[in-house]
């Protein structure tokens, strides 16, 4: 009996210890594809958000989302290194939808890093509403730089203010895996 009670102990233990350790994140591990990134946190004191939940993976447009405001909103950032642009979509909570904001003066800023040549630079993204964007708001904002004629993946930061309040957001572009295609 006394074994029984010992082990059932043991089994709830690690029961109880494998959920509250698989919801959390190290405060300084980046979900892949993702961000960290808080409404006050990194916009205002340049500290990353206590709280980061679980990766994102892929936007609706294929590009890497990443944290806008604790959840309250995403963004998703692509390239078209054709054309030397970069879009970011600001989506809602369910990473899906679109989330039109007023930003101030039409514009986000975009500081991105190349992770294959290392070069740091700022992109300043317009506003470019889409259909269904109310008036005066946008959930797309495109900005071109030569720099971003160059195939590799990028990693950095979209910040802005949005409705007033600011925000700040990190992300990582991943290698495509050539399994899924």
């Amino acid at each position: 009996m006394k074994r029984i009670r010992i082990l059932m102990s043991g089994m709830a233990l690690v029961a109880v210890l494998t959920l509250a350790v698989g919801c959390t994140r190290p405060a300084g591990d980046t979900p892949k594809g993702g961000a960290k990134s808080g409404k006050d946190g990194d916009a205002k004191g340049g500290k990353p958000a206590k709280e980061v939940h679980a990766a994102h993976g892929e936007g609706p447009h294929g590009g890497a989302v990443g944290d806008w405001g604790g959840g309250k909103y995403h963004f998703e950032f692509t390239v078209d290194h054709d054309k030397k642009e970069a879009t970011v979509y600001i989506l809602g909570s369910d990473e899906k939808t679109p989330a039109p904001i007023k930003a101030k003066d039409g514009q986000l800023s975009l500081s991105i890093k190349g992770l294959k040549n290392k070069d740091e630079y700022k992109v300043v993204l317009k506003a470019e509403p889409q259909k269904g964007d109310s008036e005066g708001k946008a959930s797309r904002f495109i900005g071109k730089d030569d720099k971003l004629g160059m195939v590799q993946e990028f990693a950095g930061t979209v910040s802005g203010e949005a409705d007033g309040t600011p925000y700040s957001g990190d992300f990582k572009e991943e290698p495509a895996d050539p399994k899924k295609k």
